[in-house]
């Protein structure tokens, strides 16, 4: 029996893969007390070593962090990895206002803060902009965005994990051209506030791009001290961007999105489809905005959320679903109410719970909908004669069951 134990033991330890330790970015030079400069000429470096095999580097915990320059390319093959998940309201030096561990600092407006190719990875990661304006609007640095992909390489494959962003102007940038394609990107459990109001951007990316539980708040620098101000969350507001944007892209996948006082939620281009469910988009003045440019295959199933739409920012009407273009809406369990919130400059309500745009002929079938805390008289507002909507089971502003077929 004993023999029989140990041969066992020894054919699978044939088969055990011994893992490659991560190499610490602190072995290629760059570290707390370097200039940005030495620390992006050493960080460069260290990620040129690592495409070859694919190593991955550790961003090893700091208590001040790592200050580098902008314009860091990481090349195909390369994971950046840290050590946390993401940090909702920060972490906390133990002496001053000001984060620590896995964690870069950005100071400069050059360029892009990392450029990524195919088959990377960054996960763990705090992007920190010290000098970025939390109180007076004036002060807001417009930096370019945090993470975008190559503008001269198809970008296939790329894992953006439990990152936090503070200060950001722009965090994710993934806007490709007809020539410059990306696929396969996966956005999970990141946090930020982009002043810009843009946190995730996709244009150009086929086969399935999936955003899956990521959190937008101005509170995200709390426990440090830099809560945004009110001044600041109404200039953010006032920008006609959306938190979430995606366009030309095939069968997205959308779930578990919160997003807090922008103009914008989640954006639906005419050239996309797919599946957004579980989402929360608090004070803002388009919650979702649905565009369509085919009858067959520019569709969207929309399920499970909330909207509390009561900004005006830089528009005049508040919609919590805006519909437009061509194809098909499935709208399920999704609630809008408004009110107002002490954090920003809000109106109390939406203008209405649907409103339904364009010249063309679409569809949209709601069912189970909560819409409360609207001004027009119904909940949707039809612009488009040749829209074709059935609601069932809905509720409308006077706790009444809103049942309606509407058809040219």
């Amino acid at each position: 029996m004993k023999s029989f134990i140990t041969v066992i033991f020894f054919l699978a330890s044939l088969f055990t893969i011994q893992a490659e330790p991560m190499k610490s970015i602190r072995e290629f030079g760059v570290l707390p007390e370097n200039t940005p400069e030495q620390n992006a000429v050493n960080l460069q470096k260290a990620i040129d070593w690592a495409a070859r095999s694919g190593t991955a580097l550790f961003v090893e915990p700091s208590e001040d962090g790592y200050p580098v320059a902008s314009g860091i390319v990481l090349k195909q093959n390369v994971s950046l990895i840290g050590v946390y998940g993401p940090t909702g309201r920060g972490t906390k030096h133990s002496e001053k206002n000001a984060p620590v561990g896995s964690l870069f600092l950005i100071t400069d407006d050059k360029a892009p803060f990392i450029t990524v190719e195919s088959s990377t990875h960054i996960r763990g990661i705090q992007f920190y902009y010290p000098k970025q304006a939390y109180q007076k609007k004036e002060t807001i640095i417009e930096y370019p965005p945090t993470i975008q992909m190559s503008q001269t390489h198809t970008v296939q494959g790329v894992t953006l994990s439990c990152l936090t962003f503070y200060g950001e102007f722009i965090a994710m940038d993934f806007n490709g051209r007809p020539d410059n394609i990306c696929e396969q990107i996966l956005f999970e459990h990141c946090y930020g506030y982009p002043l810009s109001g843009e946190f995730i951007r996709i244009d150009y990316c086929y086969d399935i791009p999936r955003i899956l539980h990521c959190h937008v708040n101005p509170a995200n620098m709390r426990l440090f001290g830099k809560t945004f101000s009110k001044e600041i969350v109404d200039s953010v507001i006032a920008r006609p961007t959306f938190t979430y944007a995606i366009n030309h892209t095939d069968n997205a996948q959308m779930m578990d999105l919160f997003t807090f006082g922008v103009h914008g939620g989640i954006y639906l281009g005419e050239h996309t489809y797919g599946q957004l469910t579980n989402f929360n988009l608090d004070c803002v003045t388009v919650g979702i905005y649905k565009n369509g440019g085919s009858p067959v295959n520019r569709n969207w199933q929309i399920a499970q959320g909330s909207i509390i739409a009561n900004v005006k920012g830089c528009c005049s009407e508040i919609h919590p679903i805006v519909v437009e273009g061509e194809g098909h809406t499935a709208i399920s369990n999704v609630e809008a109410f408004s009110g107002h919130n002490a954090a920003l400059t809000s109106d109390g309500y939406s203008d209405d719970f649907l409103y339904v745009g364009g010249d063309k002929l679409l569809t949209v079938s709601l069912y189970g909908c909560r819409m409360r805390n609207y001004k027009s008289e119904t909940p949707f507002t039809i612009k488009n004669a040749k829209a074709r909507i059935q609601a069932t089971a809905c509720v409308d502003k006077n706790e009444k069951f809103y049942n309606v077929l509407i058809e040219p």
